[in-house]
């Protein structure tokens, strides 16, 4: 069957296309036509605290810490916060003022190899400045941000670093402190204020680097503004063709994170200023160098390299190793989705992390165990039994979703999504003592839930009744096939996981699995539920029967059920997995040019300028949607890539390539770190 190209598709080729004519290096995107009425900001990130760029010069946008939380009248329930923006400069040359109406050859660069943001331009006939940010990957809470000024005749500057509270704070508080040494003098800018409703302090601390011997570097000098606003600056004459660099190193840390945050954001600032420049750097390289070395190679598609790279670098930008911390639809890019977590963490970024990271995905299922008891009392107070997960989970782990919504009470597969997700990790670690001590608990606890939640009507009739499909579209809905199936499917993962630990299975839970409907029209296509007629989808739902819940196997039913869904979805609002999933199902079925079809369909009409950051929706203008990205690697790994997850680890399975691509090869996956390659 032909499909032909999305309006929205070909807009953005014919239209947008101009934006990205320097977007071809698979490590670099880079923007030279910035416009600010139109410009949706590059997320730099360690796992911990996200940079999102500005179109303005010595601006970021937004500071986010992964992990901080509070109420402050956004539906009532926690949102992620704003930190202090320490990163903000005022750069004065000739006592002027630089701003953007006054530079010109403005150009901007994401390096996703290393990690780092830079921005360039010319001001007027007197300088060039360059200046690059990182969010340290090896000191989670520190960033570092590099500026060069060239001087084309003589000039004087002024550089200050602005500390400014974000609005929604309260009872700042602002410090300035010189702690002199024989070798050094550190200059200690910090701030302090409480979060809305007092429930956390968040502090943040920055200084400058020199590079000018001990005695010889810049006099620092402290202005305070106001109560929401201070700086530091300093003085420079710099001569006609000289270069003069600095450096400034701060930290962002709250009371959720550390219980001394005001200290510890100093001492942290200190510890930085004293490692010196080269080492952070170095370290900071070191460490992304050890994630790329997980990556996927697309050998014949350039554009799509760097696409996929981008989704690999923010992912990896949202999650961090040795933590109990989760990331939300938008990760670190900004207040999207008020930083919850819900189903898109498990079923659609996991999966694609663990099998490139199992040490990342670890924090993902850890955050998941560590509110174990919390699910266990939302599902006492619903009249169930075990553990029922909150579709939206913050700080705490009880539901977050805001009332008007009517997922929080109803959209109950998320319970199944953890408990496969938990199993997953099993899978692919093969870790039983792991499983034991953590992944049973989740297992067992959720398999409880759905044995307590299915209406018992005789064989083949364990209904279950008044869910919200993962078809959102769908509300109070009977039989929902993705939420039956997922059930299904994680009752039979808990019994194979106590048969692993030696334990004896609740018998009820195959019991329950054997008996819980799929409903079919008569033709033989999967009804999405009971009351299903044919009505469009916001997202997949029955074909995740065949992936990733692998309950249908036979080539034909996959097929039938993908004809008749992939002409059910709309052309704008919906988001960009269910044209992932197409993708990975026809790779899978051996049709690479339908396949890469539905990939591009995936994530191209979602894409916004000028560093073609993923939106939620095609047309959509609230990027970064990480969920959407999980989706699209999944599609490369598990579609095109060929992997599979099973009970004995990662295998390769047969899989097919669009004609462009010469070779696909997965670098680095699972605890092996092996190679795979397709041609």
């Amino acid at each position: 069957m032909s499909r032909r190209l999305p309006a929205s598709i070909f807009f953005f080729f014919v239209v947008m296309l101009p934006t990205y004519l320097f977007s071809q290096d698979p490590w670099k995107i880079t923007a030279t036509s910035i416009d600010p009425s139109n410009y949706y900001g590059v997320t730099v990130a360690n796992g911990m605290i996200g940079i999102v760029s500005s179109p303005e010069p010595f601006k970021v946008k937004d500071v986010v810490l992964a992990g901080a939380y509070d109420l402050y009248g956004r539906g009532r329930v926690s949102n992620f916060l704003r930190s202090f923006n320490l990163l903000n400069m005022n750069m004065d040359i000739d006592g002027q003022r630089v701003g953007a109406k006054d530079i010109s050859n403005m150009k901007q660069e994401l390096d996703m190899k290393q990690a780092s943001f830079t921005t360039s331009f010319d001001y007027g006939n007197k300088a060039s400045v360059e200046y690059s940010y990182y969010s340290l990957r090896h000191l989670p809470f520190t960033v570092l941000m590099d500026i060069a000024i060239t001087a084309k005749k003589d000039i004087d500057i002024t550089a200050g670093s602005v500390m400014e509270a974000p609005d929604a704070l309260k009872d700042v508080q602002n410090y300035y402190n010189e702690i002199d040494r024989p070798h050094v003098v550190i200059s200690v800018l910090t701030s302090t204020a409480k979060s809305p409703t007092g429930k956390l302090l968040m502090c943040a601390s920055n200084t400058f680097l020199f590079n000018e011997a001990h005695g010889q570097e810049p006099r620092v000098i402290h202005e305070m503004w106001d109560n929401n606003m201070h700086l530091m600056k300093f003085s420079k004459h710099i001569k006609a063709g000289e270069t003069y660099h600095f450096s400034i190193i701060g930290t962002s840390i709250t009371s959720a994170h550390h219980d001394d945050p005001l200290n510890e954001a100093e001492r942290l600032t200190i510890f930085a200023k004293l490692e010196g420049h080269d080492r952070l750097l170095s370290l900071h390289k070191k460490a992304w160098d050890e994630l790329w070395s997980s990556d996927i190679v697309i050998d014949g598609d350039r554009q799509t390299q760097q696409d996929i790279r981008s989704m690999l670098y923010h992912l990896y930008s949202f999650v961090r190793e040795g933590t109990a911390l989760s990331p939300s639809p938008m990760g670190l890019s900004g207040l999207g989705y008020n930083g919850h977590v819900f189903w898109d963490t498990d079923l659609w970024m996991f999966p694609a992390i663990l099998v490139l990271h199992p040490n990342l995905a670890k924090s993902l299922i850890e955050y998941r165990y560590q509110r174990l008891e919390a699910a266990r009392r939302n599902a006492f107070a619903h009249g169930y039994k075990g553990a029922m997960f909150p579709w939206e989970s913050a700080a705490t782990g009880v539901e977050e979703t805001p009332v008007w919504a009517l997922s929080g009470p109803f959209e109950h597969h998320i319970t199944a999504c953890v408990g496969m997700a938990a199993w997953n990790y099993f899978c692919v670690t093969q870790d039983t003592a792991w499983l034991r001590e953590k992944g049973w608990p989740l297992l067992s606890a959720t398999a409880e839930f759905w044995a307590s939640r299915v209406e018992r009507n005789g064989p083949g009739h364990y209904d279950i009744r008044n869910v919200v499909a993962a078809d959102e579209w769908a509300e109070n809905v009977d039989n929902n096939a993705f939420t039956n199936a997922a059930a299904k499917t994680l009752l039979m993962n808990a019994t194979d996981a106590a048969k692993i630990l030696g334990l004896t299975p609740n018998p009820d839970w195959m019991d329950v699995a054997n008996d819980i409907p799929i409903l079919k029209f008569p033709d033989g296509v999967t009804r999405e539920h009971a009351t299903y007629k044919g009505e469009g989808i916001k997202q997949a739902d029955v074909n995740l029967l065949a992936y990733p819940l692998k309950l249908f196997t036979d080539p034909e039913q996959i097929r039938k059920d993908l004809i008749y869904y992939e002409t059910r979805v709309p052309t704008r609002g919906t988001p960009a997995m269910t044209q992932a999933v197409f993708a990975l199902l026809y790779s899978r079925l051996g049709d690479g040019e339908k396949a890469f079809r539905f990939l591009q369909d995936a994530y191209i009409p979602n894409l916004v300028p000028p560093f073609r950051v993923l939106a939620e929706t095609k047309g959509g203008t609230n990027p970064y949607f990480a969920t959407g990205a999980g989706g699209v690697l999944q599609a490369m790994l598990m579609g095109f890539g060929g992997l599979d997850i099973t009970p004995k680890g990662i295998v390769q399975i047969k899989s097919a390539l669009p004609a462009k691509w010469t070779k696909l090869t997965l670098m680095g996956i699972g605890p092996d770190k092996k190679n795979y390659s397709v041609k």
